[in-house]
């Protein structure tokens, strides 16, 4: 049976930024260096299911290579063969749901802090399907299950100690000193600890804006000119006075415009 993969896909707020906190003892400038380094900029396509990549060789691993020589692109010892992002990755995975569900399920990666499907119990979930299915409510839900599998893998802990390299060989493995990730790690907290974190709500109003086709630039939670462009094009669609702010009532007219759009979908 075919899992939906569409909910509500609500974007972070300060709830759930607390929450993820709150799990993993840290402070704010050190979750968001790992939120701005290792995950995606925002855990919905902009269709609103989650942002996943499809991992062949995970799937090869999950039914033993039983697929290997009739569907290589989506099974094989290698990883790679990704294709193109975003909705191509469903493809993908359509193709391997269709030889067995839940193994495909667990080859993917999830939302917005990349959970393997595989991770499941330890993102505290009973099953794959079960940890989907919070997936499409809200980056709120994705970040949680990102937090419990930090936890539980006890990567969090070299994060407390702003031991960059440790957690970055955590998180990416040995390879990590390829893209710095260490030094990036550095870098992003450095910034948010002397800057500031982003604003949640101008975040949210880019990811409604993103479901509504508008083309705000980078979720980043920062009123560049690709977000003002973005926002004033939405505010003359619908008769509003331009401004180059977000207010409770103006974030809610961007979710109630973005809400219908999907539901025509």
């Amino acid at each position: 049976m075919t899992i939906p993969f569409s909910g509500d896909a609500a974007p972070l707020d300060e709830e759930g930024v607390g929450t993820a906190l709150d799990t993993l003892g840290l402070k704010a400038p050190e979750l968001w260096a790992v939120l701005a380094v290792e995950t995606r900029a925002c855990g919905f396509l902009p269709d609103g299911r989650p942002a996943i990549l499809f991992e062949r060789h995970k799937f090869h691993d999950q039914t033993n290579g039983r697929f290997d020589a009739t569907h290589p692109e989506i099974s094989a010892p290698s990883s790679g063969g990704y294709g193109e992002g975003g909705a191509h990755q469903y493809l993908r995975l359509a193709e391997a749901q269709a030889l067995d569900e839940t193994a495909a399920l667990k080859s993917a990666s999830w939302g917005l802090g990349q959970v393997m499907g595989f991770n499941f119990s330890t993102a505290g979930y009973a099953s794959v399907q079960a940890m989907i299915a919070a997936m499409t409510r809200s980056e709120d839900d994705q970040l949680l299950a990102t937090a419990h599998t930090m936890a539980g893998n006890g990567w969090h802990k070299a994060l407390r100690q702003h031991d960059w390299a440790t957690f970055a060989r955590s998180y990416n493995g040995p390879s990590y000193r390829a893209n710095n990730y260490d030094v990036r790690l550095a870098g992003a907290y450095s910034k948010f600890a002397s800057g500031g974190t982003p604003d949640l709500v101008l975040r949210a109003a880019q990811v409604y804006l993103t479901y509504l086709g508008l083309a705000p630039g980078a979720i980043d939670g920062v009123m560049g000119r690709f977000t003002r462009s973005a926002l004033n094009a939405f505010q003359t669609q619908r008769g509003l006075p331009l401004t180059d702010g977000i207010d409770p009532d103006l974030l809610g007219l961007l979710r109630q415009a973005a809400q219908e759009k999907r539901a025509l979908h």
